[in-house]
């Protein structure tokens, strides 16, 4: 009787485990989804903020209604590029969480899905040591559209993040100020089945693209193949890490 319930105790936790880890798995793969339909918008993101991008953060599918009061979040997944100076392909992704009230007042029960642009080396090192508050602790501004390359020029020079946001087929700048941004390395474990770091996913590149992340990280190769970014500021920056 013992060996039965031992038993069905391994089975179930085993079945929950497996559950989960498929469930991060979708979530990378949806985050791999929404960036591909964002991209695919005629008014999408525009090429020249893309390509100085150092990493892109998705955050598919934020529900104000399914959190409850006070408990707004979103998880998803950012890729950064390879090289000590971001100057590489497209790395492994790593899973991240996005919280914080201001996330709900905008959503009114629809879903919304995020896409954070990483602008400033700076900005990276902040989000891997650990949570940070957009708009305190790190810069960040609702990201210009389109093809307005002299307003991108301007934001760029103040940010360290350009967030945006996708609800009703609409794609717009969005403030997300005073929402906090951390590394979800209990969702990344789940993901690589071991215990690992953002900080060693996006910058050591400890691991490959899993089969969900791939999606994610073809597309913003073929999208911004190349980081297009001042090398100077690059250069100075790789020293911090």
């Amino acid at each position: 009787m013992k060996n039965t319930f031992t038993f069905l105790l391994a089975t179930v936790l085993l079945s929950t485990c497996a559950q989960a880890q498929q469930h991060e798995q979708d979530r990378l793969k949806h985050s791999g989804e929404v960036l591909q339909e964002i991209l695919n918008i005629p008014d999408n993101l525009p090429k020249g903020v893309l390509d100085k991008s150092e990493c892109v953060i998705v955050i598919p599918s934020v529900k104000k209604f399914a959190f409850g009061i006070g408990g707004n979040y979103g998880r998803g997944a950012m890729s950064c590029r390879s090289g000590q100076n971001f100057t590489g392909p497209w790395g492994p992704p790593a899973m991240v969480a996005l919280e914080g009230a201001n996330i709900g007042f905008q959503l009114g029960g629809q879903a919304i899905d995020f896409v954070l642009l990483v602008v400033n080396p700076k900005g990276i090192d902040s989000i891997l040591k650990s949570k940070v508050k957009l708009g305190a602790d790190v810069a960040a501004a609702g990201g210009p559209k389109g093809r307005d390359a002299q307003a991108a020029t301007d934001v760029l020079m103040r940010a360290e993040i350009l967030t945006y946001s996708r609800t009703h087929g609409l794609f717009a700048g969005v403030s997300l100020d005073g929402s906090t941004l951390r590394p979800d390395n209990s969702a990344s474990e789940k993901v690589y089945g071991r215990k690992i770091t953002a900080r060693q996913i996006v910058l050591e590149h400890a691991v490959g693209t899993p089969a969900a992340g791939q999606l994610m990280v073809s597309t913003l190769q073929k999208a911004s193949p190349r980081n297009m970014s001042n090398p100077k500021s690059l250069s100075s920056s790789s020293q911090s890490h």
